[in-house]
């Protein structure tokens, strides 16, 4: 009998045998399929990209554990490529960062972020936020890790947003405790420039992953500079959505003014296809009393 290999175990490979893995990140199912099918190796359930799409609201730590929890859980179901999920601040203390990735790492996830601002978080990127001191940090690795060795098998992400706050000094500090804690992947949010970008792939161990924000703080370096720095992934968390929203904006517009909207549409044979009612006819066949001419 085959074995189906995990996602946590493809995104550990994928980690050793590639030189540069950009993540674009998904907010639902559909953003997920469409990631997958242009080929990407691996995809990253943003929270602010989530937490938009599926409660209309800011990433502003107003999205619950559950509502995370069920977004992650249908995206997993829907692709067969790693997934990593935005665990927030882990949504309480040690014990709750334990459940949170013991639940996420049942449902299928291949990694968890958890980050060390104080609840309720923000968007790495906005105004307003805050990170909890070095014990409370530190614990909610340590906790991950705890879990993860008690059997639940998932990578872990850890990001500091210590930067913004007190400096990058200390963002450099709690990234290098966080790898001893036993994180997989080293995530210091927002460095201001290039040369904060060098420092940090120089000092802190283990693989680090940029996140490139469209207009944010961090400059939007090509893949090939992130590699030559030192970053072994980054992440695109708002392209897919922000690119989305632009083509809904316009075409709704001409919809409004009734005007002709067909080069912003897909062809609806693709549509199908991307959607997946091809799949769905060509398995549905093998069944006499479900198959569909």
């Amino acid at each position: 009998m085959k074995i189906r290999k995990s996602q946590t175990e493809k995104l550990r490979e994928l980690l050793i045998a590639k030189e540069f893995i950009p993540v674009p990140s998904c907010f639902d199912t559909l953003s997920a399929k469409l990631i997958e099918q242009a080929n990407f190796d691996v995809t990253f359930m943003s929270g602010f990209a989530a937490s938009a799409s599926r409660i209309g609201s800011p990433d502003l730590g107003l999205m619950t554990f559950s509502e995370v929890f069920d977004q992650a859980n249908n995206i997993c179901n829907a692709i067969n490529i790693p997934m990593i999920v935005d665990g927030d601040t882990g949504y309480g203390n040690a014990m709750n960062v334990r459940r949170t990735l013991k639940e996420c790492a049942k449902a299928g996830c291949a990694g968890i972020l958890i980050e060390d601002q104080l609840a309720p978080k923000r968007c790495g990127h906005t105004p307003g936020k805050d990170v909890v001191g070095r014990d409370e940090a530190f614990d909610r690795i340590r906790a991950a890790n705890d879990m993860r060795n008690e059997g639940y098998d998932i990578l872990i992400m850890a990001r500091t947003d210590a930067n913004h706050t007190h400096g990058l000094n200390e963002a450099i500090e709690r990234a290098q405790k966080f790898f001893d804690l036993g994180a997989d992947i080293l995530f210091v949010e927002a460095p201001k420039n290039k040369n904060e970008m060098i420092t940090i792939c120089n000092e802190v161990p283990g693989h680090k992953i940029a996140n490139i924000v469209e207009g944010g703080i961090t400059p939007n370096l090509s893949m090939r500079e992130l590699s030559d720095i030192g970053y072994k992934m980054a992440v695109y968390p708002l392209t897919v959505m922000s690119s989305a929203m632009k083509a809904m904006i316009k075409s709704l517009d001409l919809l409004m003014k009734d005007e002709d909207r067909s080069d912003l549409l897909i062809d609806f044979k693709d549509l199908r296809k991307r959607v997946g009612f091809d799949d769905y006819y060509e398995i549905s066949s093998k069944y006499e009393t479900s198959k569909r001419n």
